[in-house]
């Protein structure tokens, strides 16, 4: 197996970080790996903040969801899908700019910055640092918006945290290969990969210390508790995707 393929496979998600901060070299060198990433007609619909002022570090850790580890990471960066380029540009030719009333362009954002995201994760990951996502960013991204001030097209998607891993983890074990890997055709026949599943993750759970639980128990419940996560069918038309079926929301 190559170094890139054991960077990786070797993921993990980290919640405690050393008190040491990350060079500068190495915070440019993950933004290049992110702005490298293919993205939709060139389009480059990605734009990423850093946020490094502890303080405000604090503050959106408790928009998060109170995650502590948003104030604990040296930095914390956040990747929006990001058409006010796209508009500037629509400007500069004449043309109308009316994209972002298609719901297409929901997926063309979300799918670029879920694309920067882990190229960002890899480069971390390859120089040494630890790193977690954090989708809490969208519980309340109305405060996100207007600290980081983002103007009309921009939208946050996902934080990631990153620092020198302050624990050592085991890995995380995965759902089986034939449950998210199929060929020609979806197979719905995934009980039984679940339930191998569940037994594999209480393992996993019972290592670490915390308490055993299923891992379909534990999506389940998530799902049940938030079957509309964030306040994101508000501030999406606010910030220009004004597409139908968010005014159903």
């Amino acid at each position: 197996m190559n170094e890139v393929l054991n960077t990786l496979n070797n993921h993990r998600s980290f919640r405690k970080y050393a008190d040491k901060p990350v060079e500068p070299e190495k915070l440019r060198c993950i933004i290049e790996a992110a702005q490298a990433a293919p993205s939709w007609v060139n389009g480059q619909q990605v734009t990423v903040i850093a946020v490094q002022n502890k303080e405000r570090r604090e503050r959106f850790a408790a928009l998060s969801g109170k995650q502590q580890h948003v104030a604990d990471a040296p930095v914390f960066l956040v990747f929006c899908m990001d058409f006010y380029r796209t508009k500037l540009a629509a400007e500069l030719e004449g043309q109308s700019f009316e994209a972002v009333g298609d719901a297409d362009a929901l997926l063309v954002g979300a799918v670029d910055v879920g694309i920067a995201l882990e190229s960002a994760v890899a480069a971390a990951e390859s120089l040494g640092l630890g790193i977690i996502p954090i989708g809490g960013i969208r519980r309340n991204t109305e405060s996100v918006i207007e600290l980081l001030e983002l103007p009309e097209y921009v939208f946050p998607v996902v934080g990631l945290c990153i620092g020198y891993p302050g624990e050592e983890l085991p890995k995380k074990p995965r759902l089986p290969l034939e449950a998210v890997y199929h060929e020609e055709r979806y197979n719905r026949n995934l009980e039984g990969s679940i339930r191998r599943y569940n037994a594999e993750f209480r393992e996993y759970q019972k290592s670490v210390g915390q308490t055993e639980r299923d891992w379909s128990a534990v999506i389940a419940h998530f799902y049940a508790l938030n079957p509309q996560y964030g306040d994101a069918g508000k501030t999406l038309p606010q910030q220009g995707f004004t597409c139908s079926n968010l005014h159903k929301a």
